[in-house]
């Protein structure tokens, strides 16, 4: 089954507004967002999920990335082979006294929302992967990202 979701990509002060998660491999990051709902905007989607996961209201900009995740073509796919994602992902702002915090419906596995310096990035599990490449380039153009993990 297709699934679609929205994700936001915060940055203030050279920094990325992930959350922590853990899993049996340790420590990685995510952008705040989450699966579309039935008859909700991609804009409803993303402003509910990052309340839920990062209590914060964000205010969602434009469209950044987009990109495939077909497990079945990536090192998950033991676990997740039959799993086709779309995540859309937009530039989005959280209020100037917003601090990190955990929402009232975290993914599971979340155990914090941090600001992620974004020149660490190439040093920390983060997925999609491929933001290591084009976060710190500055390369907020919108781009398809392909099958990407």
């Amino acid at each position: 089954m297709l699934r679609v979701s929205a994700k936001a990509v915060i940055i203030r002060d050279d920094k990325l507004l992930v959350t922590a998660n853990r899993d049996d491999a340790g420590e990685f990051f995510l952008l705040p967002g989450g699966g579309q709902e039935r008859f909700e905007t991609l804009h409803e989607a993303l402003r509910r999920e990052c309340f839920e996961e990062i209590a914060a209201h964000v205010e969602v900009g434009e469209l950044l990335f987009v990109r495939d995740y077909i497990g079945r073509n990536h090192e998950f796919a033991a676990d997740d082979g039959d799993a086709h994602q779309v995540e859309i992902m937009f530039a989005c702002r959280v209020p100037d006294d917003y601090v990190p915090a955990r929402g009232e419906v975290p993914d599971k596995g979340q155990f914090a929302t941090v600001w992620l310096p974004l020149d660490e990035i190439a040093r920390v599990r983060i997925y999609p992967a491929a933001l290591k490449q084009v976060l710190p380039a500055r390369a907020l153009v919108p781009a398809y990202l392909g099958d990407v993990n």
